[in-house]
């Protein structure tokens, strides 16, 4: 390990201090894992800290014949929302796989794997056939007209599911990767269920690779809410490499490779990761594959893999050249929207941590730095940027404000949460209507009456401004995927110095496990397959200029050509930054933009499509976002 490195961990103790104030990691971790005792359904556990709950949701599948109660709400509101949950579960494992040993030092690896099974118990009653999974109970339209505690709700229960005739491969990869992690997880301690939860997940991992089709076409009622807009490619990518990390089989790591084009693995290079976009942690789990030697043939694929990794850890380093960077308020925060801005913030960290400690592991050398446009990154600038972001989110920033509820002196009050908001019906048993929700309730001033402790809200607009209000559901609704990976990356800063991941570090001296593929330990940046490993190019060029009100404007032709001498790339998005005009030929979508108009849709093998801009400077920054090769 360098020196940067080791002064760079040793810095990080139990505790850091800044603005004055000591942040404890490992009380923030104890708080992050009971949040979501507050966010169960069924029948709560005798065992339950959260006090102000009580037993809800207790008669949920009973009209469709099935059991459906347990799991969790989602947010502040009482919908059983199948695609943040599975994603919840799967990060919760991944964060116990890599951390669970500082976790156990620190008290609260139990409580970390109660909160996976609460999950997983859910999801194997909503998988009662291989090729049955329910998605949904309640719905958010009736659901958001109302303000109830989800002891008293009157809102409806019906219960959405997928079958061959209503596919959901984004839903169903999604369940099958949690189900896989978790077996990890219970591997030792309940083998029993672990081979359960090992046998849902290969089932659903065949439902959603056999029957494809978006979840949200078969439960609309989802749409609004959780709409599946990256598609399913990413999900059934991330459900092959944690059966692969699971099973040790091979035909798991083929399909992550064989399919790393068509559903988009190598091809796209995005920032963000969270419940609907998994690009990003596909791509750290291909280059863990990679760095631990297990790649096999497949080597020269999971190098490309890891380039997009390694773009996503500089583009929150800010070292990709202004063609990616994600945008920081004034602070420091990673910024990219306004609603729930600190959901991408944890689970950017948390990637960042895992990265970093699987390139510490991997060894030393240039093989085992984050290659950015503007220079290579260490892994203890991953960590140390991680880190930060950590700080910023437990008060050391430019409020002082801590947004995780109950840490810290100043933290939000009024968290938009029915049942945080209305009195615990163990204090007042007497029944609140949708009306008396919201008439007597929502709109009161003053703090929550019950503390959402451990909850992350969604966090301060892009210069770091914050309005702790009830209303501003924007900034102080709390989510379950908000703190599912902050769990793993409090753990990995409570240990300080010397608290690595663990997870697929057998490998990592170079020892290999029994495996159905070759045992390497290449880490050769590139080789003649990597050279070109984008078959998209982007080529500009300035066509005209003319001054008007003592500005020079220029029109820009943007050209983008598929090099691929037999493949059609499809769903292309392009990112652009340092725009000051209008565009067209393009259309703004949820990441990045895409080609206007059905002909545009798809680009065949060595054709091109073209988009213009205008604006009076120098050319944007242009790159690609994403695309998908067949």
């Amino acid at each position: 390990m360098g020196l940067l490195a080791i002064l760079v961990l040793a810095a990080m103790a139990q505790v850091s201090y800044c603005g004055g104030a000591a942040i404890d990691y490992g009380k923030a971790l104890s708080k992050s894992i009971l949040f979501l005792e507050a966010q169960r359904s069924g029948v709560l556990p005798g065992d339950q800290r959260v006090s102000w709950r009580a037993n809800s949701g207790l008669l949920d599948g009973k009209a469709n014949g099935v059991d459906l109660t347990g799991g969790y709400y989602d947010a502040g509101d009482n919908v059983k929302f199948g695609l943040p949950m599975a994603f919840t579960v799967t990060m919760m494992s991944w964060s116990v796989l890599e951390y669970g040993e500082q976790m156990g030092a620190a008290g609260e690896l139990g409580h970390a794997m109660e909160a996976i099974k609460w999950g997983t118990d859910y999801f194997v009653k909503a998988h009662p056939e291989p090729n049955v999974l329910y998605g949904e109970v309640g719905d958010g339209d009736t659901d958001h007209n109302c303000w109830q505690r989800p002891e008293d709700m009157t809102t409806s229960r019906q219960a959405y599911r997928l079958d061959t005739q209503h596919p959901g491969s984004d839903l169903a990869g999604e369940t099958a990767a949690a189900m896989a992690a978790a077996s990890l997880v219970f591997r030792r301690s309940n083998p029993g269920y672990a081979s359960q939860l090992l046998q849902h997940s290969k089932q659903l991992f065949d439902f959603a690779d056999k029957y494809r089709g978006r979840y949200d076409a078969s439960i609309p009622v989802a749409r609004n809410y959780y709409g599946s807009v990256s598609g399913y490619g990413d999900e059934l990518l991330w459900a092959a490499a944690w059966l692969f990390h699971a099973t040790s089989d091979g035909q798991y790591l083929d399909y992550l490779a064989n399919h790393a084009d068509a559903l988009g693995g190598t091809g796209w290079s995005t920032s963000e990761f969270g419940w609907d976009i998994k690009y990003p942690g596909v791509q750290v789990l291909a280059a863990k594959i990679l760095l631990q030697g297990k790649a096999g043939a497949h080597a020269a694929v999971l190098r490309r893999y890891r380039q997009r990794a390694d773009f996503f850890a500089c583009s929150c380093l800010g070292k990709q050249g202004g063609s990616g960077d994600v945008q920081r308020t004034p602070g420091g925060l990673l910024y990219h929207q306004k609603w729930n801005n600190l959901q991408f913030v944890t689970s950017a960290s948390f990637l960042l941590v895992a990265y970093s400690d699987s390139l510490v592991s991997a060894g030393q050398g240039a093989a085992t730095k984050v290659q950015c446009s503007s220079g290579a990154a260490a892994p203890s600038e991953l960590m140390a940027f991680a880190k930060s972001q950590v700080d910023y989110i437990l008060g050391s920033n430019p409020r002082g404000t801590s947004y995780m509820v109950g840490y810290g002196n100043v933290y939000p009050r009024e968290a938009h949460h029915r049942g945080a908001s209305i009195v615990s019906v163990k204090s007042n048993p007497a029944f609140v209507s949708c009306h008396d929700g919201y008439s007597s309730w929502y709109g009161r001033k003053g703090s929550n009456p019950n503390l959402l402790d451990g909850a992350i809200v969604g966090g301060p607009d892009e210069h770091d401004n914050f309005s702790d209000e009830r209303n501003n559901y924007e900034q102080t609704e709390a989510t379950t995927y908000n703190s599912a990976p902050f769990m793993g990356v409090l753990a990995r800063l409570a240990a300080g110095h010397g608290g690595g991941g663990r997870f697929g570090r057998s490998l990592s001296d170079g020892t290999c496990l029994t495996l159905p593929v070759v045992c390497t330990q290449d880490f050769r940046a590139a080789d003649e397959e990597d050279k070109h490993a984008s078959p998209i190019a982007i080529e500009q060029k300035a066509t005209r200029s003319w001054t008007e009100k003592g500005q020079t404007y220029r029109r820009y032709v943007a050209t983008v050509t598929n090099r691929s001498p037999n493949k059609t790339a499809h769903e292309l998005h392009i990112g652009i930054a340092k725009l000051y005009g209008p565009v067209w030929g393009l259309d703004k979508a949820r990441y990045g933009y895409v080609l206007r108009g059905a002909a545009a849709a798809s680009v065949p093998a060595g054709g091109s499509v073209v988009f213009v801009y205008v604006h009076a400077a120098p050319p944007a920054n242009v790159w690609v976002t994403g695309y998908k090769l067949v």
